[in-house]
């Protein structure tokens, strides 16, 4: 097994997240942009018109902002929606399927969370090897003795 990655550890989709927020900023500048160009336009008009630029900027800045932060205690997962917390006994298997999307994890729980921080689309080489870290780390943390979990 290959050397596991010193924690705290961050994965996130890199290319992703610079494409997601340069064109965030490009279309809101155009925007803002168009807006302050037109003439026949009223204050409120463009005003509104920054606002939206502003909003698409926001909700590709939340499509960005997806990740995953392993440490000692276990894995912070950011998703869009939302964020979890889970133990490192929580996690039972880390997937990363041929034409999955992302990592999920399953869970304790029998359920199965999706990770959009490690995702293949731009830079599959890197997931693959984000995949197999968190892989390994959940391993090594994994709980053997039931008896030991207890308390």
């Amino acid at each position: 097994m290959s050397e596991l990655p010193v924690l705290p550890v961050t994965f996130r989709p890199g290319h992703t997240r610079v494409i997601l927020l340069t064109a965030g900023l490009a279309i809101f500048v155009t925007i803002s942009g168009v807006a302050l160009l037109l003439e026949q336009l009223g204050p409120g008009e463009k005003l509104s018109f920054v606002v939206t630029g502003a909003l698409i900027f926001w909700a590709l800045a939340q499509l960005a902002r997806v990740k995953v932060v392993a440490d000692e205690t276990g894995v912070t997962v950011v998703n869009i929606a939302g964020k979890r917390r889970l133990e490192w006994a929580e996690i039972l298997r880390v997937n990363l399927r041929p034409g999955d999307p992302w990592v999920f994890l399953d869970l304790s729980d029998g359920t199965s969370l999706p990770v959009l921080g490690i995702q293949p689309g731009v830079a599959k080489r890197r997931a693959i090897a984000d995949a197999k870290a968190l892989r390994a780390l959940a391993e090594a943390h994994a709980v053997r003795d039931p008896e030991q979990h207890q308390g």
